[in-house]
């Protein structure tokens, strides 16, 4: 569905909704064809969209923010694609059996436990955790398989022509080979120091290149699980009443090698119930109707990871070896042979015992985390500083005495260590002195870090004497590569008069270096990848110049081949260039038919209600 969901998005970027906004009923943030978006459905919606991207950026999304972004356009622009598609998938009396929800729901990574099948235990708790029931979750995979059916028969095989195939090919895989030479600082001859009017002329003219970015003074204090884990002493008592409860987490449940084969009615279940009791095998039986092993091998498998439950309590019932009566299961009539079973295991206390411990400790430790950040928080409000309300529960505050906004102390150095997933600079420079900053969350483990400016150091423009150095060795740079740029011209005018490259290298004592199967992804060393689209402009035995790998060189080369790639539509390079133009040709049409579309079916917004929604205001 995110695939789907991407080219819905990837339609209303192409297409734009903006011809189709305008104003009617209050209750109705938009209608498509006879299908109205309620306010209240969107407003839920958006407010569910709104807290997944605060938790994925440890910070929640203002409204104004959100408005700036477009992710009131984007979601309703989603919403309103698959309305669309709902409706056409209804109008054509389009449908999906029971038996492919079943499979799109067991072969579902989400729903699988640590054997790798499918886990009804873990399929109930994601859905309630989702806020979903069994039917309404059930229901909305039925949509989305339709909706999916719907483009898979717009797309289809899309066909990518033989000349586009031909052209991206070769730009991929094209092969040069290059006679080059590097001119350097030698070539560029001594370059003595700038008298104090062009020093001082350069700097005025580059002074922001030197300016001295503003620094920070932080406070920062950091509260993690961990640090609360290692105080919680957790008794043996604990630790037996825990395993009591936790006993099923150590249990291997029984698991058992079935085979299935799945009936369209009771008669046809029933004949072959008959043949298996006179001797026919269930493998011949399969065959005899066509399917291969792997249509009824089911792999070994727990009873919670059968979706049937009814032929999960027949299969269980059995012995290894033994055949199943036709079952009335969900999705069909079944019948189900055991090949092995494999007994329950639990692993003994005294082997979980130490793994257990830890658990009980760093759950202790999530729950009083809060408590900790509250108590914390009751500290500053009192007065007192982050530094001593961080010793006071025994956390050690650190103190960052100059960092700039790219997390770099005055000397150019990374500061180490900073706190990881959760962008404290862009907080720390977005506050003020001593302000009143709230935590930030850490999403990997659930902790929190504050932060404290204790100082500004505004940026400012340095003088020339403080960076002398500095301008001076920037200077000495840029007259070299002026002067290189100036030799290498002077090089390609005698190749263009008829000196061969190899004397024209020759005459200034440099060393022609060759490189072989260069392609535009990769560039050969001593060739900077700013260099390669001009090698690939020049013609064979062409000669062109590019910057070097440093500011102080300067190539000068020659193509002296040219390999063009044929086209192999069997081998593995051009298959994947296939497809990767043919998911692209697939999103266009995709893109086409939403919006042709949603002009069939006649899509109108309410603008209002959208402001309304996403805290813009009211437009007249």
């Amino acid at each position: 569905m995110g695939v789907l969901l991407g080219l819905i998005a990837i339609s209303f970027g192409i297409w734009g909704i903006g011809d189709i906004f305008r104003g009617f009923g209050a209750s109705t943030v938009a209608k498509v064809g006879g299908t109205e978006i309620r306010v209240d459905t969107f407003r839920q919606l958006y407010q569910d969209r709104l807290s997944q991207l605060g938790r994925q950026v440890n910070r929640p999304i203002l409204p104004d923010q959100a408005r700036a972004l477009g992710l009131d356009r984007q979601l309703l622009g989603e919403v309103i694609a698959e309305t669309a598609l709902d409706s056409r998938a209804r109008a054509l009396g389009l449908g999906v059996s029971d038996a492919e929800i079943a499979r799109r729901v067991t072969e579902d990574p989400a729903f699988k436990g640590i054997t790798g099948q499918f886990d009804r235990a873990r399929f109930e708790a994601v859905l309630r955790n989702a806020g979903y029931n069994e039917a309404k979750f059930l229901s909305e995979q039925r949509r989305i398989a339709l909706r999916q059916q719907l483009l898979g028969t717009v797309s289809g095989e899309a066909v990518v022509p033989k000349t586009a195939l031909d052209a991206f090919n070769r730009f991929q895989n094209e092969e040069r080979a290059i006679d080059f030479v590097v001119l350097g600082p030698a070539q560029a001859g001594d370059i003595g120091e700038p008298g104090p009017e062009a020093l001082a002329k350069y700097f005025e003219e580059r002074k922001v290149v030197f300016r001295a970015p503003e620094y920070r003074k932080i406070t920062l204090a950091v509260l993690t699980p961990a640090d609360l884990a290692s105080r919680i002493e957790v008794s043996d008592a604990d630790l037996k009443k825990a395993y009591a409860d936790r006993r099923s987490r150590y249990e291997t449940p029984e698991r058992r090698h079935l085979k299935q084969i799945v009936f369209p009615n009771i008669e046809e279940a029933k004949a072959a119930a008959g043949k298996l009791a006179e001797g026919t095998a269930f493998e011949v039986l399969a065959a005899e109707r066509g399917l291969k092993d792997s249509d009824v091998d089911l792999g070994t498998v727990a009873k919670s990871a059968v979706v049937d439950r009814d032929v999960a309590d027949a299969a269980f019932a059995l012995k290894a070896g033994e055949v199943s009566a036709p079952v009335q299961g969900r999705f069909g009539i079944a019948i189900v042979k055991v090949e092995s079973i494999e007994p329950a295991t639990t692993r003994p206390f005294e082997e979980v015992s130490a793994e257990l411990k830890g658990d009980l400790a760093t759950e202790r430790a999530r729950n009083e985390v809060t408590s900790v950040q509250e108590k914390i928080e009751d500290e500053r409000l009192g007065g007192a500083t982050l530094a001593d309300a961080a010793r006071k529960f025994n956390l050690s505050p650190r103190v960052i005495e100059a960092i700039d906004r790219s997390g770099k102390d005055p000397q150019g150095n990374t500061v180490p260590d900073l706190p990881q997933n959760v962008d404290v600079l862009a907080a720390a420079f977005g506050a003020e002195v001593h302000g009143e900053n709230e935590p930030l969350r850490l999403p990997s483990n659930g902790g929190y870090v504050w932060f404290d400016v204790d100082a500004i150091m505004p940026g400012r423009d340095k003088p020339l004497d403080e960076v002398k150095e500095q301008v001076v060795a920037r200077w000495r740079d840029d007259e070299t590569a002026a002067r290189l740029k100036t030799k290498a011209t002077e090089m390609l005018d005698k190749i263009k008069a008829g000196t061969s490259f190899a004397d024209a290298a020759a005459a200034d004592k440099l060393r022609v270096e060759t490189r072989w199967n260069i392609k535009r992804g990769s560039p050969p060393p001593g060739v900077p990848a700013s260099g390669i689209a001009e090698i690939f402009k020049t013609p064979q035995d062409g000669t062109g110049t590019v910057d070097g790998a440093s500011p102080t060189e300067r190539v000068v080369f020659r193509v002296t081949d040219i390999k063009v790639p044929s086209y192999d539509p069997e081998a593995a390079e051009a298959k994947r260039i296939d497809e990767a133009l043919r998911s692209r040709t697939t999103e266009d049409l995709i893109a086409q038919y939403i919006a042709r579309l949603q002009s069939d079916v006649g899509v109108t917004i309410n603008q209002s209600a959208l402001n309304q929604v996403s805290g813009g205001g009211t437009q007249n």
